[in-house]
């Protein structure tokens, strides 16, 4: 794993679509919040190394709990677009 600040591109106005194309070039998939975008993006070109876009949780282990579920449950990162949700909250 690495973020954006390990890569020394925090702070840095890259382009969803820049975001996109370097992590494909370095064989890494995308993690992000920015879900609406990168839906699209994946709609327009799947050629990449996976993308993940999750909805925001403040149970931050809750959420890698089920980001980490979500990628045990396939093969390959490749090419796929895995939304991972926060649970409905019943009322």
């Amino acid at each position: 794993m690495l973020t954006t600040a390990e890569a020394g591109q925090a702070g840095i106005a890259l382009s969803d679509h820049e975001i996109l194309t370097r992590a494909t070039a370095q064989g890494r998939a995308v993690l992000t919040f920015n879900r609406r975008h990168f839906i699209r993006l994946h709609a327009e070109s799947p050629e990449h190394a996976g993308i993940i876009v999750c909805t925001f949780d403040t149970d931050f282990a809750a959420l890698a709990s089920r980001i980490d579920a979500a990628l045990h449950a396939t093969l390959a990162l490749e090419g796929q677009l895995f939304r991972v949700n926060r649970p409905s909250v019943a009322s």
